[in-house]
């Protein structure tokens, strides 16, 4: 796929110059090929800030992501109206050193956002990322409401069960795209990582891609693809998810999960459920759709010392 063909169509359609939809057509990426082995990093330990900098690190450094004038998006959870020790949206220190890695390389904007499940304005206070980010002073830090007249519908012309969508434009026109999901409990999909982080960025009436939701997060999957994801496995809810509640229901890991596979970093995550990775449906389609690897025997998996 061009990208600059797509965002040339996406400038036109917003501008009203053409009727039709911007077309994405996804050449798979073969992550999931014999010649392609995914890097994952996993950090434990309570220095959360510390190890999302060694992750990234490991990684290449923000700049290997980040260059001099891109706009980023940082995509936590903070779908809702839930506080830290919850465990329901992305942990605040996670998201606030994220943020401070992509302004040293040189990021002209850094925008976070979510179409929140819960009411917007609790959601952003209560989760702790409104006032975290706040504190870093730097003005070229947004965290505004989604703003509904910025969905786009997007043709996915190689979606399987979804032919169209609408999407948020600041994620479709980003230069770097960084997933920070929860890794939590969820009652329709089994578990919420990062393929299922897409939600906060499509419009229309989510809840019909409840049916055949594993099919349908690939296909969404396939026109926004990360350039890096970071999953959030500090608290997790094993149970009630994915909005939980009872602080029973939350465990402690202390891990943050990283890789530029966003299949690989998915199927990682779902052992520390104690699950096998095809067992969650979405990260099963995605490996087919050839969006990464779901076989951890042919990943490299390094652990990070906090």
């Amino acid at each position: 796929m061009d990208r600059r063909k797509f965002l040339k169509q996406l400038s036109l359609w917003s501008a009203g110059v053409i009727l039709t939809p911007p077309v994405f057509n996804l050449t798979p990426n073969l992550f999931g090929s014999p010649l392609e082995v995914s890097d994952i990093l996993v950090a434990k330990g309570e220095d959360y800030s510390g190890m999302v900098q060694k992750i990234v690190s490991s990684l290449g450094g923000m700049q290997a992501f980040v260059k001099t004038g891109d706009t980023v998006v940082i995509k936590p959870n903070i779908g809702w109206d839930r506080t830290v020790e919850q465990g329901a949206n992305t942990h605040p220190v996670i998201v606030v050193q994220l943020a401070k890695l992509c302004l040293d390389a040189g990021a002209s904007k850094v925008l976070v956002f979510d179409r929140t499940c819960n009411e917007e304005r609790r959601c952003y206070t209560n989760s702790g990322i409104k006032s975290a980010l706040k504190e870093i002073g730097d003005n070229r830090i947004r965290m505004d409401y989604i703003d509904d007249r910025k969905f786009i519908p997007v043709t996915i012309k190689k979606g399987i069960v979804l032919k169209e969508w609408s999407f948020y434009k600041d994620a479709l026109k980003a230069d770097c795209y960084i997933n920070v999901p929860v890794a939590k409990h969820h009652s329709l999909s089994g578990l919420s990582l990062g393929l299922k982080n897409i939600m906060g960025v499509i419009g229309g009436r989510r809840g019909r891609i409840h049916y055949q939701l594993g099919a349908k997060l690939a296909d969404l999957n396939m026109v926004i693809k990360p350039d890096l994801t970071i999953v959030d496995a500090t608290r997790v809810i094993v149970r009630n998810g994915p909005q939980g509640g009872d602080l029973k229901d939350v465990k402690k890991l202390d891990t943050i999960v990283g890789s530029l596979d966003p299949v690989a970093v998915d199927a990682y995550a779902t052992t520390l459920f104690g699950l096998k990775p095809h067992q969650v449906e979405a990260t099963l389609e995605a490996y087919k759709r050839g969006l990464g690897q779901i076989d951890l025997d042919k990943c490299s998996i390094r652990y990070l010392k906090a």
